[in-house]
């Protein structure tokens, strides 16, 4: 121990020695007074971009498929009475890539129409976001049909807008709301659904366990084996997964 104490107090003037010969990097930012107006108009735009990008997460599950995948996949781990198995991590990263491939078309238009030509300095930013948002726009319109008609009223209530004269009319403040209300209806109703078959099995677990006289052991206990070998048989994620994803086609 000694003998290792005294290698290290040799060898710190040798590691000081090669430190001084490293050169380390100045970051440095400055902040001046802007000469023009194009210099003020591109901080306004850098300011913006930053915001954008904080706010990626919230435009993922404000705008996609996000919200209702992820509900349902919660609802489908409470019926089978499973904790952390599979883990939310999973759970979160199996949602986000359905989301991208649900939304892969959209995206595809939103970069052909809008972001390709912004790159080649075709169109202003005005246009640019103008054509992102088109995309989007007839994705939630689509998504929202007949389902969603009370919610895009409530919103255009709140508002004290003008009332459309059609869905085209309707502004992204009150389609972006009522899109995400939709979704989670949609999402809680195929939650229902997925409950019934399993509030089935728990029942008659726990209806046996009492005629047998096994009160204090817990139905839950007995009936996860049965559920999840159901679950299983029925090849449940891949028929939930294409249940989910057809839903958008």
């Amino acid at each position: 121990m000694k003998r290792l104490i005294l290698l290290a107090f040799l060898l710190v003037p040798f590691w000081a020695a090669q430190s001084q010969e490293i050169p380390i990097p100045k970051i440095d930012f400055n902040i001046t007074q802007a000469e023009s107006p194009q210099d003020v108009a591109l901080a306004v735009q850098i300011l913006l971009l930053l915001t954008l990008l904080s706010m990626a997460p919230a435009i993922i599950l404000m705008l996609t498929s996000f919200t209702k995948i992820i509900i349902v996949f919660d609802f489908i781990k409470r019926a089978l009475s499973l904790q952390n198995m599979p883990p939310n991590q999973v759970m979160v990263s199996l949602a986000i890539f359905l989301t991208f491939f649900i939304m892969a078309p959209t995206f595809e238009e939103i970069n052909t129409k809008a972001l390709q030509p912004y790159l080649d300095a075709k169109i202003s930013n005005e246009a640019f976001f103008e054509r992102s948002a088109e995309p989007l726009r007839k994705f939630m319109i689509k998504q929202i049909g007949k389902e969603g008609v009370s919610e895009l009223a409530l919103f255009i209530k709140l508002s004290k807008a003008e009332r459309p004269k059609n869905i085209d009319e309707v502004s992204m403040m009150v389609l972006i709301p009522a899109f995400m209300l939709t979704e989670i209806k949609k999402g809680f109703i195929i939650g229902i659904y997925l409950f019934i078959p399993f509030l089935v099995i728990d029942m008659i677990v726990a209806s046996t366990l009492m005629s047998m006289g096994m009160i204090m052991l817990p139905p839950v206990m007995i009936s996860l084996p049965f559920k999840i070998i159901l679950f299983v048989l029925v090849d449940g994620w891949t028929l939930l997964t294409y249940e989910i994803v057809r839903s958008y086609s």
